[in-house]
């Protein structure tokens, strides 16, 4: 593995588990900052753009805490990665569930069915100014969930707190997916190729 022992420095703009350890296994160091938005507050025509939007929106929220004036004066670069993911199911976008009613619908509807994952990238470079943000799309199949395993997965309860109700690497569910096309990582938050390739045009 080569050495991204890199000149220029990342800050995460995102308080996810999953997020930070994709991007450490993508060799990066990084510090930790969240954005504190109201994500209801913005509404977009379609999926795509919603999810630029709010990365968008919480780069902005992160900015406004920041000394700007230093990171532009610095030798090297920081780059500020941002994202927000969405599930689409039957075109409607779904955010994380109420309740578990809705959770159990949610999966109900998944069962035998399918979903994808549309997911957005956004690096900001804060010496330059230079920001970029695109997205990314998973679809995702399933072969019939079982009612016990649905139960399971409610009380346990990871599902609460996740974009639709959706995890594919959870032990529970991992059996009942059929296929996914496109890429684990950015079904879990953060598409590898994509943020390696907007760090480089960031820089």
């Amino acid at each position: 593995m080569e050495d991204k022992t890199s000149p220029f420095k990342v800050i995460l703009g995102s308080s996810s588990i999953a997020r930070r350890k994709i991007l450490a296994e993508m060799g990066y160091e990084f510090t930790l900052m969240s954005a504190d938005i109201d994500e209801k507050g913005i509404r977009k025509e379609t999926p795509e753009e919603l999810v630029i939007a709010l990365a968008e929106a919480k780069a902005e929220a992160i900015l406004h805490r920041l000394p700007i004036g230093d990171y532009i004066k610095e030798a090297e670069p920081t780059l500020l990665i941002t994202s927000d993911q969405v599930v689409v199911y039957e075109g409607a976008v779904r955010e994380k569930p109420a309740n578990e009613k809705e959770a159990r619908e949610y999966i109900k509807g998944y069962s035998s069915g399918h979903a994808a994952t549309v997911g957005s990238v956004l690096v900001t470079n804060l010496k330059t100014g230079f920001r970029k943000g695109e997205w990314d799309r998973v679809e995702i199949y399933f072969h019939e969930i079982p009612d016990e395993v649905i139960e399971k997965l409610i009380e346990e309860g990871t599902v609460l707190h996740v974009a639709g109700g959706l995890l594919i690497e959870h032990p529970l569910i991992k059996p009942y997916v059929k296929q996914v096309v496109g890429t684990t990582d950015s079904v879990m938050g953060l598409p590898k190729a994509l943020t390696e390739k907007l760090i480089k045009e960031a820089l």
